[in-house]
């Protein structure tokens, strides 16, 4: 059977109910199987728990703006599946993503008819990883930035054996069935990514973590590069952007001005900076990646779900995690509200949703909180929702039905927030993009 589009994404979808958890060796041997496509481009492979998003998609502006065909491989997707496959900031057709999907499927009923993998398949994300990975070949991508799933030691994506720069965002607590009970063994997986002789740009901000990273780069003769708040000369917030400078050790002084409200973008930009410096050490990189194509490609970007504006005083975040609503609770303080704020928030049941209720109702920032079961399997119910609001929140059945009610109650002067969960803002942008 040769897929459609559409028949290519519900089988993907359906994957997970028929597929068990590959061993990094099945998953190696299928890539290599296919011809390691893609691997002569130069990788950027990028994890950790916060904002990895971002940074791949201010690493993939910068070359864009460079002159540098670079693909963008990312999770989750908001609304569309195929916003995780990007050439030069444009998702792939479906008509490709079909083409790409048969090829791959093709490829799968040889590998399993000519080695001992009989019952091999890949996962969800593999499938995803390896159409990504075949497109990018096919177009010819100059530089492919990947975004690791939730991990990064057995992530599909770490079957790349000689990434350019390998880059670790800020270590959350999140995944912890899967990953790890503390930050110490959740950097220790992020830290999976980084490969013999590499460099690794990370966020240095928690010292028992940073020495998981430093240590795991010494063992690997890799060089570490640290970036931390006080590199970030923190200039101004106003007018829905963020205009900040760092110290760079090839063009002096790097100055940004990023179009949005998130304070926490200036953190990402500074990883993507760091790592671009490490791209711009190979002779083309030095002569392309020139300080005023890096300050124009950070402020050309952008990443939807991330304190994204979608109608005058109307904000959707995708914090979805304790350390994600912290970030998200200090640009909301910063925002110049005259009036007063609102909330909507969901949460899937895998998170800490308590606490990030407790964080929420500590800030004291929001006037009104509304909470509603979302369409993911995975979300906490009412009654649930309740619990962890202990009764302080409006419940709505739906996120919409609370969304449109709480723009319906604003005035002029106040501030309308969802955060919680990315589930939650797609659902929501989904909403407004069918309107």
């Amino acid at each position: 059977m040769r897929f459609n589009y559409e028949q290519a994404v519900d089988y993907i979808n359906e994957v997970p109910r028929f597929t068990k958890k590959n061993t990094p060796g099945d998953t190696e041997a299928f890539f290599d199987f296919l011809g390691r496509p893609g691997e002569n481009a130069r990788l950027i492979h990028v994890a950790g728990t916060n904002g990895k998003g971002s940074v791949c998609a201010y690493i993939a502006s910068v070359l864009k703006r460079a002159g540098i065909s670079a693909g963008l491989f990312s999770s989750p997707h908001l609304v569309d599946i195929r916003e995780r496959f990007r050439l030069d900031g444009e998702m792939i057709s479906k008509e490709e993503f079909a083409s790409c999907m048969n090829l791959l499927m093709e490829r799968l009923e040889e590998f399993r008819s000519q080695t001992e993998k009989k019952e091999y398949h890949p996962t969800f994300f593999e499938l995803l990883f390896f159409v990504g990975m075949l497109w990018f070949s096919r177009r010819g991508a100059e530089a492919i930035v990947l975004e690791t799933g939730m991990g990064g030691r057995l992530d599909a994506t770490n079957v790349i054996k000689k990434p350019l720069v390998c880059v670790i965002t800020r270590i959350g607590l999140d995944h912890m069935e899967y990953l790890g009970n503390t930050k110490e063994e959740i950097a220790a997986e992020k830290a999976g990514i980084i490969k013999p002789h590499v460099p690794v740009v990370f966020w240095d901000e928690q010292p028992s973590v940073t020495r998981v990273i430093v240590e795991k780069a010494k063992s690997m003769g890799a060089e570490w590069i640290p970036v931390s708040e006080e590199e970030v000369r923190f200039f101004q917030f106003k007018n829905k952007t963020v205009d900040f400078s760092m110290r760079s050790g090839y063009y002096e002084y790097i100055r940004v001005c990023l179009h949005t409200s998130a304070l926490y973008q200036r953190q990402n930009a500074a990883l993507a900076v760091r790592a671009l410096e490490v791209i711009g050490r190979t002779p083309e990189g030095e002569k392309r990646l020139t300080r005023r194509v890096i300050e124009e490609g950070l402020s050309a970007a952008c990443w939807a779900g991330r304190m994204e504006e979608v109608h005058p005083g109307v904000v959707i975040d995708g914090a979805h995690n304790e350390d994600g609503v912290a970030a998200f609770l200090e640009s909301v303080s910063r925002d110049g509200c005259r009036g007063k704020r609102s909330l909507l928030f969901s949460v899937v049941s895998d998170k800490r949703g308590g606490r990030m209720a407790e964080q929420i109702l500590k800030s004291g920032l929001f006037e009104k909180i509304a909470a509603a079961p979302m369409e993911s399997g995975r979300t906490l119910t009412k009654e649930q929702l309740n619990d962890i609001w202990q009764g302080k929140a409006k419940l709505y059945d739906s996120p919409e039905e609370a969304f449109v009610s709480l723009i319906g109650e604003r005035t002029e002067k106040d501030m309308v927030y969802a955060a919680g969960s990315l589930y939650l803002a797609g659902q929501l942008l989904a909403c407004e993009k069918n309107d």
